[in-house]
Formats: structure tokens, sequence, C-alpha cells
């Protein structure tokens, strides 16, 4: 049985900013992308996945391991062959196409992490527009990882606020929040400790701002586990969020036990 269809949102972005100059490799965790996904799809929803530029997320590759399947190689040949060939995955949609479309058919939103929504999703205006529609609606919204950083989007002036995180105005940044749609939600987001090796071994140096603190300052009731990678799951109304790789399975049986509630009381 069809219970609805889910709009997953995913990133274009390829590299991210570090201090100094320059950036570093990014992209779109697979296994964040895809357990959700194929999770939601197994309880009967239907996946439709979206864009800014309508084009395929690129997966990051440190993401396309086995490692993040929890050590399953054949959990990771799965998840590939659902985002090659599952037709939501496949027939990647533009926001812009998806709002003119008509968002009041989605029973409920989910954007996975990777570091890539740091750079694009945070500021655009259409992903803005969608989180608003979703949160008036009072809809399933969920963001997994570096994800939530992507609720910024919703922002009135979400570029000018990303700006002044990156400048360092935490005043400015502070003064550009007011009015955010998630302010006093509890939420959870990657943490600045988990940030670290990636700094180190991928990107080579840091990044501008943290998660926490960027969802801090807009009003965010931020929480992470004091064990860095442990699974760490926050629902809070509308919005579920997941801290980090590992918080995958959790957060799909979370969206799915509040999108099934939805349904029953539609």
């Amino acid at each position: 049985m069809n219970k609805g269809k889910v709009l997953v949102i995913g990133s274009n972005a390829t590299r991210i900013e570090i201090q100094g100059g320059g950036t570093g490799p990014t992209g779109q965790y697979l296994n964040e992308t895809v357990v959700p996904a194929m999770a939601l799809f197994e309880a009967g929803y239907d996946v439709v996945l979206a864009t800014p530029d309508g084009t395929r997320p690129h997966i990051d590759p440190v993401s396309d391991v086995a490692q993040h399947f929890d050590g399953d190689e054949a959990a990771l040949q799965r998840g590939r062959a659902f985002f090659s060939d599952n037709p939501g995955m496949k027939h990647v949609r533009t926001l812009r196409s998806v709002i003119d479309e008509g968002l009041e058919g989605y029973a409920g939103v989910f954007v996975p992490g990777g570091q890539a929504p740091v750079v694009d999703l945070m500021q655009n205006a259409d992903l803005g527009e969608i989180l608003r529609h979703f949160h008036k609606s009072g809809k399933p919204t969920a963001f997994l990882c570096h994800g939530p950083i992507a609720s910024l989007a919703a922002l009135p002036q979400a570029k000018e606020y990303r700006a002044a995180l990156i400048s360092g105005d935490l005043g400015k940044a502070s003064e550009l929040a007011k009015a955010w749609q998630y302010a006093g939600y509890k939420m959870t987001v990657f943490s600045a400790s988990e940030e670290k090796p990636i700094e180190e071994q991928i990107l080579h140096g840091k990044l501008y701002f943290n998660m926490p603190d960027a969802l801090r300052i807009a009003g965010g009731d931020v929480t992470t586990t004091p064990v860095d990678f442990s699974p760490h799951v926050v629902e809070d109304r509308e919005l579920i969020t997941g801290q980090n790789p590992r918080s995958d399975h959790p957060l799909a049986e979370k969206l799915i036990e509040a999108l099934d509630r939805a349904t029953v009381s539609a």
C-alpha cells in the first residue's frame, strides 16, 4: 500500500570553504541518503529526490564504503543499487519544480548530511520556502548529521546569516537569526569534536564555523552526545534530527513513526 510521498532533498556541492582561503572536497553521504530512503520505501512511502539544480547529488567517496553500513559489504551494495536504480532517486527534480508542482502532496521531508548542505542548502531560498511550508503544515521534517544546518535556509536572510558566520560577526548573525521558525526547538547536529578528524584528515583545514554553534546562535536548543559517533536522535514537534552517520537507522525509525502517526490522524 502506498502511504504517500516523502521529499528527499540533496545537495549539489562538491567543495567547502576552509579558513585561510581555498576549499576542501565535500559531498553528500551515501548511507545517510539511502538508509532512511530505503526504510521509507520499504515502509510504503515513495521517495522523490530533489536538488537545487536538478542534478544528482555528489556522493562523498569517504562515505561509499562498507564501514558506513555497519561493515556489511552486501548492505553497501544494496545502498548503491537503490541510489542508482530506484525511480525516486534516479529521476532528480529541481527544488523549484517541486514547489511549482505543489508541496501539499508530500507527507514529509528529509535532508541527509555529509558536509555538502553547509555550502548550498543552508542558504538556498527554494529550500527555505519548502521548509516554511512543512513547518506551517506541521508535517514531519527530518535532518541527519550536517543536514540540520540546512534548516537555516528558512531564515528570511539565510545567505547573509551564513556570510556573517564565515566572517565571524556573531552579533550580526544573531540579529539576522531573529524569527527563525525552529528557535527554541530541541535538536542535534554533527558535533565540533566529530568534525575534527574530517578537518584534519580530509579537508586539511578548519571550517569557518561549527554546526552546533550555527544552530545555537539562531536559537536552537542543541544537544550532542559526550561520546563521538554515538547514535543520537532528537524529536521535537514536527522536527526530527540525527547527530551523525551512525544515527541513520534510528532517525529513519523516528521519521517513519511520525509519518505513520500523521497518516492515521489525517
